[in-house]
């Protein structure tokens, strides 16, 4: 640790297919190695107590071009809350794994979560997802396929591939242990 004191923190995401809760379990570790103490929590579940966390980190996957209602709704419900203690949002989208799409100011699904809530998080960042068309239903598969075709993205349908960045997770990572007030 840096001189710090331990933070009691809390991650709260939402996730469509696992991948952005592996991205907040590499979190937690990170901000734990730094001391933290750090409580993840899937934004469906019931929520504990918001005020006993020094720092809240909010993090949400994209599907068919939004967020899940329920970070919209968790967002405005603790707008007041959320900014008075240290706090980020990440957004996790296959977008993302274009480099000139792979940044907070440069990413459209974030750019448009932002635009569409009052809050203003402290600190932001985006990963790339997961494809994992095996793991998809017939439906999904053919959607994202053809998202992927219009955005010159894979759509072989066996494609499993991991665009984050985990470079970046661990950047973000040691900045969220950093976070004041």
């Amino acid at each position: 640790m840096t001189g710090n004191k331990m933070s009691k923190i809390l991650i709260i995401y939402a996730t469509t297919d696992g991948h952005t809760r592996k991205i907040c379990e590499r979190l937690q570790q990170l901000v734990e190695q730094q001391g933290n103490q750090v409580e993840l929590l899937q934004i469906d579940g019931p929520h504990p107590d918001l005020t006993q966390f020094d720092k809240i980190v909010v993090g949400g996957s994209i599907r068919y071009g939004k967020h899940s209602k329920l970070i919209y709704e968790f967002v405005e419900q603790n707008q007041q809350l959320l900014e008075s203690k240290p706090n980020a949002f990440f957004s996790v989208n296959v977008v993302a794994r274009k480099p000139e799409k792979s940044q907070p100011d440069t990413n459209p699904y974030l750019r448009k979560f932002l635009a569409q809530i009052a809050w203003q998080p402290k600190q932001l960042a985006v990963f790339g997802g997961n494809l994992d068309y095996p793991r998809c239903g017939y439906l999904d598969r053919q959607m994202i396929r053809l998202i992927m075709w219009m955005t010159k993205g894979p759509t072989a349908p066996d494609t499993v591939v991991d665009f984050t960045d985990w470079d970046q997770v661990e950047a973000f990572g040691k900045t969220i242990g950093e976070m004041q007030d």
